[in-house]
């Protein structure tokens, strides 16, 4: 053997023997998957959050308009402002919502529409009817329905969809202080 290669197989018998920069190679490898994890972590975290934010505002919405005796297009306004304060700190361009007084008819137990307000939402219309889960199917009485829709865009968009993922919740109540809430001087009745 020549002396060039067997200084060449010595060479490559070190460099095979070599475990000094294992560490790096390992942590190369590692790194994307662990960057991958971490992002994926944080746009599920916030997609959650969102959820549960869009959760609150459809019961905070419901909740403030059945604690009222009547509302107008004003307290309307300011329910909607409170929904978005809920909501901070993420955007709002896509947050829509609508609060709903159903009565159940008492012959049928179907729900019927007495007024509607929507935010980026069309109104529903009046006598319009709305199926009602069974346990709240208790004729004469009324409810106040609440609806909230939110596209939730990640702001990374490594791990969920980049174009968004649609949120929505809707949430009844009953009216607390009178039989109905009254709407822009509207009366209870059927």
């Amino acid at each position: 053997m020549d002396k060039l290669s067997l200084h060449s197989a010595n060479l490559v018998g070190r460099f095979i023997g070599d475990r000094r920069a294992n560490a790096a190679i390992e942590f190369a490898f590692i790194v994307p998957l662990m960057l991958a994890l971490f992002f994926g972590m944080v746009e599920f975290s916030s997609g959650v959050a969102a959820s549960r934010k869009v959760t609150l505002v459809a019961r905070t919405m419901s909740d403030l308009v059945s604690q009222s005796s009547s509302v107008t297009d004003n307290d309307i306004t300011n329910f909607n402002t409170t929904g978005k304060a809920i909501m901070n700190p993420f955007s709002l361009t896509s947050l829509n919502t609508r609060v709903t007084e159903i009565y159940v008819d008492p012959a049928t137990l179907n729900g019927k529409v007495i007024w509607s307000k929507g935010s980026g939402m069309a109104d529903r219309v009046a006598n319009s009817s709305i199926n009602l889960p069974t346990a709240l199917q208790i004729g004469g009485t009324y409810l106040i329905y609440s609806e909230v829709s939110y596209k939730y865009v990640p702001a990374v968009g490594y791990m969920m969809a980049k174009a968004g993922v649609s949120l929505s919740d809707q949430t009844y109540t009953r009216p607390r202080i009178s039989l109905c809430v009254l709407y822009n001087a509207s009366v209870c009745g059927t």
